[in-house]
């Protein structure tokens, strides 16, 4: 079922946030499609601040209120990067949780997100997406054998390397995927195309013939690492 990509209309979702124009520090946003959960919380804790005024009973609610909000600041922040050059490089921040040979030929490398990781997702090379395509499922830990079956979003590239799938994971935090872009949109490499609030895991199929530049355990930063090898 094709995927309508998140309104980009909400200043919360994309005004920077206090970072630093000084110096060479990248400015942060926060992630689109982040509002409906950080808003609310913003909300609250400005509420309860300001009702402290009246009552210093209200910093029993203030102060967790305030503590989340600036959980919320961390989990959905969207730093701008200097995406790297290479044929296909990470969607995710993360770590790589696996890489297997597929039977068709193709390797899959799967990166697990965990909450503190930024939830971003990139394109892993330049070309059309040529489909977006959400599947139903459950909500398994992300590192479960099972969590192949989880509600996830299967992603097509057509790419000069051919077609290239990306798969976004949901997890057992992790309860919603947003894509940013339609089939049929161009996307350059490195290029934001989705969210995955609190994180999970994103596999990337590399194509037969491509050599994995990766290894299990290996960190990894969306728009920078690159998955292959020359």
């Amino acid at each position: 079922m094709p995927i309508s990509p998140s309104p980009h209309t909400s200043v919360t979702d994309s005004d920077a946030l206090a970072a630093p124009t000084a110096g060479r520090r990248p400015r942060v946003t926060i992630a689109r499609g982040a509002t409906p959960w950080f808003v609310p919380t913003l909300a609250t804790a400005a509420l309860t601040t300001a009702l402290t005024r009246r009552s210093g009973k209200w910093a029993l609610a203030a102060v967790p209120a305030c503590a989340l909000s600036a959980g919320m600041l961390w989990f959905f922040r969207d730093p701008e990067r200097e995406i790297s050059t290479g044929r296909v490089i990470s969607p995710a921040d993360g770590v790589v949780q696996s890489i297997d040979a597929w039977p068709d030929g193709r390797t899959r490398v799967a990166i697990f997100m965990s909450p503190l990781n930024v939830h971003v997702n990139r394109a892993p090379l330049p070309g059309t997406v040529t489909s977006v395509e959400h599947v139903a499922g459950g909500f398994v830990p992300a590192f479960n054998k099972d969590s192949d079956q989880n509600e996830r979003v299967v992603w097509h590239f057509d790419t000069e390397l051919g077609d290239i799938e990306m798969v976004q994971i949901a997890g057992a935090v992790a309860r919603r995927i947003v894509p940013y872009v339609n089939a049929g949109t161009k996307v350059e490499q490195g290029e934001r195309i989705g969210l995955i609030r609190f994180g999970s895991r994103v596999d990337t199929y590399l194509p037969a013939g491509v050599e994995v530049g990766v290894e299990v355990g290996q960190k990894t930063t969306a728009g920078v690492t690159r998955l292959d090898r020359d």
